[in-house]
């Protein structure tokens, strides 16, 4: 059956989503199709009288379900059947993510929904196999350490995968008992106000799930500074990330939970499968046209295989097929607006201007829509514009080392450090290299994340505080009192 279909058959679901229901505003920003420029939609900004009453609603709802107090295995089955409904309307939902975002309509469906599913079942098992913990006092003591939900939890999502990372907030908070109040980026809301109203179509009680969009500076400053808004936990630039821990410390003291920016490098040594680099290394900087924070973007490689690997990626990246997210055949996602796209294309040309040698690409392509050519530049510097700075689309910087210790010190980036990649087949090597390169998560002989969702992500620097996935995303939703008791 084709996935291909005609986004002007698909209805968007417009205003906030607040205590099981739609609630509309006025509208204040018109929503571009990235694919072909076409306004699909005219959405609310939410203020922060919209943002308290969501979260009322949420501290409400808590009362009134008493979620955080019912049977963990209550929970768990509330979630796994959202994550059913979630995998019945897959189709629908990875059409309205198509259409408004930079997803192809191919990898929504099969990855996008399905690990947003996954994801939400992972964090369900938590509910009833996490517990307090005994501690060894004195015989005429009682110690243990409690655990309990925080509340009220605000969530703030990027633009770059909306279906996911909604998943990825909402699946450990409600699971360790709270409630949430989320807002989306304001270029791709539809995906997860949709999950919303399914949460609350699997029987999970109204109010626990609350959608506000908005922008940064308005909404998103209000869900970070409200009182009662006990936990923030936040996915997008660090920039805004540095604006939220000091909104969150003016506000009054709260913990938050910062997945930010990447600039991660792909260390590739010379006794490394070229064939195998060159594929995990082209991948990752096409996959949503490099529109991702953990994007291999700074290939470093041993200087006797560094024409061979360039020459491998080149020929890679001219196979792309660019085209709507929503035709099947499309294989290289739109930028997800013009601004993004001559940002772009700014640095791409700054950073020739500083002596870069453009290898590919080094330009828009002219079509329909926001799309930007798959680039390659080499002869650069860690002082270039292309290597310093986080482009968030397909252009990958190429460096060369001689030697392990230089590999190292390319690798290493003044400000960022959430992810990297290292190729050999030298296991002492890898291990070596494990240890000396400065990331929150390493990946050897592949690219990316997997589909198991113990491994928590986060950054070390300016990529990060805290994690999302694993255990300690479930732990992060939750805080601890000691209690000690006299017998």
């Amino acid at each position: 059956m084709s996935l291909t279909f005609d986004p002007r058959s698909i209805k968007l679901p417009i205003g906030h989503f607040i205590g099981g229901e739609y609630v509309a505003g006025t509208a204040a920003m018109t929503v571009k199709a990235p694919s072909d420029g076409r306004p699909i939609a005219e959405i609310p900004l939410a203020d922060a009288s919209v943002v308290d009453r969501a979260v009322e609603t949420a501290k409400a709802a808590l009362v009134s379900s008493g979620w955080n107090r019912q049977r963990p295995r209550e929970r768990l089955r509330a979630l796994c059947a959202w994550a059913d409904l979630i995998e019945k309307e897959a189709e629908y939902l990875a059409r309205i993510e198509a259409v408004s975002s930079s997803r192809l309509i191919g990898e929504a469906l099969a990855g996008d929904v399905m690990v947003a599913a996954e994801q939400i079942r992972f964090f369900a098992e938590f509910a009833d196999k996490e517990c307090d913990d005994l501690v060894p006092t004195a015989d005429s003591q009682f110690g243990f350490i409690a655990s309990e939900p925080y509340g009220v939890v605000g969530a703030i999502t990027a633009w770059n995968v909306p279906v996911a990372l909604a998943a990825w907030k909402l699946a450990p908070a409600l699971a360790a008992g709270n409630a949430v109040v989320l807002k989306p980026s304001e270029m791709t809301p539809f995906s997860t106000l949709y999950m919303a109203e399914l949460a609350v179509r699997a029987g999970m009680p109204a109010g626990l799930i609350n959608v506000v969009v908005g922008d940064g500076p308005q909404t998103g400053a209000a869900i970070v500074a409200h009182a009662d808004v006990a936990k923030v936990s936040f996915t997008g630039s660090t920039r805004a990330g540095v604006a939220i821990m000091e909104n969150a410390a003016r506000s009054g003291i709260k913990p938050v939970t910062l997945e930010l920016g990447g600039k991660s490098p792909q260390v590739v040594f010379a006794d490394a499968d070229l064939d195998l680099a060159a594929r995990c290394i082209t991948r990752t900087i096409l996959a949503n046209a490099g529109q991702g924070c953990v994007a291999g973007s700074r290939v470093i490689v041993d200087r006797p295989v560094a024409a061979g690997l360039a020459e491998r990626i080149v020929e890679l990246m001219k196979q792309v097929t660019p085209g709507p997210t929503w035709d099947e055949t499309t294989t290289f996602s739109p930028i997800i607006s013009e601004p993004q796209l001559s940002r772009i294309d700014s640095i791409v040309t700054a950073a020739r201007n500083m002596g870069a040698e453009v290898v590919c690409g080094g330009a828009r392509i002219e079509r329909e829509g926001s799309f930007y050519q798959p680039t390659v530049l080499a002869a650069v510097t860690d002082s270039s514009p292309a290597v310093a700075e986080e482009i968030f689309g397909p252009v990958l910087t190429i460096q060369s080392f001689d030697g392990e210790e230089e590999a190292t010190q390319l690798a290493r980036h003044k400000t960022y450090g959430l992810s990297a990649g290292l190729f050999t087949k030298d296991l002492s090597r890898a291990m070596r290299m494990v240890r000396m390169l400065e990331a929150g998560t390493v990946w050897v002989n592949r690219y990316g994340r997997s589909r198991d969702h113990i491994l928590p992500t986060g950054g070390w620097k300016s990529s990060g505080l805290g994690k999302d996935l694993g255990r300690e995303a479930y732990h992060a939703n939750r805080r601890t009192k000691s209690v000690l008791i006299d017998l």
